[in-house]
């Protein structure tokens, strides 16, 4: 079955891993060890609901300040994860090619409504035909069905989608839902392999 829809993740895939990064520096700077804060910080942003949409950026680091000990203001604390997530114009350019070649391309991402404001900044939005935010669908890639939910949105069957992530979860997940599903490891190694997933007739560099 030709694959006829990619679906990107965009924290580690299309953009560097702001949440990652931003969290080391928040950890780094209050002593903390960083794997552990993110690990933390992961959970908290389901716990308080704010990925989904149902609890709010105040919600979140207030619970993550009285588990850690982390301070600051929320909009500094922010900051330093927002200012992470820099786009990287490699992927952007295989999103455009393979847009132009007639494949349907999406954004499917745990995010908030940080997802939005990054759009305000650097407008990426328009380059895909779709963009999926748990925040906005009310559930996350913990929840497999958030896969189903994708490709019926994109008018697919399962078996015609690919699905990049560098969660390896999520991959499992999307596999088990019966999309083609790679794990992002790095930018070169995904697009070499990219052009015989969708076909061979492009070549990404």
């Amino acid at each position: 079955m030709p694959i006829r829809a990619v679906i990107f993740d965009f924290g580690g895939v299309l953009a560097a891993e702001g949440f990652r990064e931003g969290l080391e520096a928040i950890a780094l700077r209050h002593g903390l060890d960083p794997a552990e804060l993110f690990t933390m910080a992961s959970d908290v942003i389901y716990e308080t609901g704010y990925i989904t949409g149902r609890g709010t950026e105040t919600d979140y680091w207030d619970v993550l300040r009285r588990k850690t000990g982390i301070a600051g203001e929320d909009s500094d604390l922010t900051g330093e994860i927002l200012r992470r997530f820099v786009l990287r114009p490699r992927m952007l350019a295989a999103v455009r090619a393979l847009r132009a070649d007639g494949f349907l391309t999406a954004i499917l991402s745990d995010q908030t409504d940080w997802l939005e404001r990054l759009d305000a900044r650097d407008r990426f939005f328009l380059e895909f035909d779709r963009v999926f935010n748990s925040y906005r669908l009310g559930k996350g890639k913990r929840d497999a069905t958030i896969f189903d939910d994708t490709v019926c949105a994109l008018g697919v069957a399962p078996g015609e989608a690919l699905f990049v992530d560098d969660n390896s979860g999520h991959v499992e997940r999307a596999a088990s839902r019966g999309l083609r599903a790679v794990l992002f490891r790095n930018q070169d190694r995904f697009l070499s392999g990219l052009g015989p997933l969708t076909g061979g007739k492009i070549v990404f560099r």
